[in-house]
């Protein structure tokens, strides 16, 4: 795939997840579980909850190289990005808060199948994962289990280090740490796609991609 449509399926894959952030949010039926993790941080060592995930993904982003994953411009939009997306998504007001339990279950459950297809337009993109999804494909390639899986491993353990810190844990953070995994899983077996055969472009792929150069294809 040419340059310019990754760019658009990496944004896109972006701005899918906000809004399924943001779902998850307005469920109001628990933090995410690296929203768990992220306000267990913030509480402990008293510093901003922004800071707090960037200071995160900074982290991951450091482990992941040191598992093999490569940082590219996907890897560094997705710190940012999601983010500003996230701020016109809550200024907009288009997506309304849960009003009861039911209507809470639906918004989670719809904001997880947002997430996982996010995910894969994201990481297909080949322009690196985000710092979280890089920590999961990383474990995925090195202990070859299950993607889905490995998605779980990881939210079960930053939501128990997240509670253990004094984050915040309702119904749907548990919702959320058990299941996000597996509908990661069905939507790469749909689409047929295995990460662990993507070439993902470092920073300095992409500058000589723009520059006309030829690069490993993604």
């Amino acid at each position: 795939m040419h340059l310019w449509p990754r760019v658009g399926r990496l944004i896109t894959g972006l701005f899918c997840y906000a809004i399924g952030i943001m779902l998850t949010i307005n469920a109001e039926i628990g933090y995410s579980p690296w929203d768990v993790f992220h306000a267990g941080i913030a509480n402990t060592f008293d510093v901003p909850f922004g800071v707090t995930t960037i200071g995160v993904g900074a982290i991951i982003v450091v482990l992941a190289t040191i598992l093999g994953e490569t940082v590219g411009i996907g890897t560094l939009l997705n710190m940012l990005l999601i983010g500003v997306f996230l701020d016109l998504i809550i200024w907009s007001g288009v997506i309304p808060t849960a009003t009861n339990l039911w209507t809470g279950i639906a918004m989670l459950t719809a904001g997880m199948v947002v997430i996982a297809i996010a995910t894969f337009f994201y990481i297909s993109s080949g322009f690196g994962a985000g710092p979280r999804d890089s920590l999961m494909v990383a474990l995925h390639r090195k202990t070859n289990l299950p993607v889905g899986l490995c998605r779980g491993i990881i939210e079960v353990l930053v939501t128990i280090l997240g509670f253990l810190m004094g984050g915040l844990v309702g119904i749907g953070t548990i919702v959320t740490a058990t299941l996000i995994g597996p509908f990661i899983q069905i939507v790469f077996h749909i689409v047929r796609f295995d990460p662990r055969t993507l070439h993902h472009e470092s920073l300095a792929d992409t500058y000589r991609c723009l520059r006309g150069q030829s690069v490993t294809p993604a």
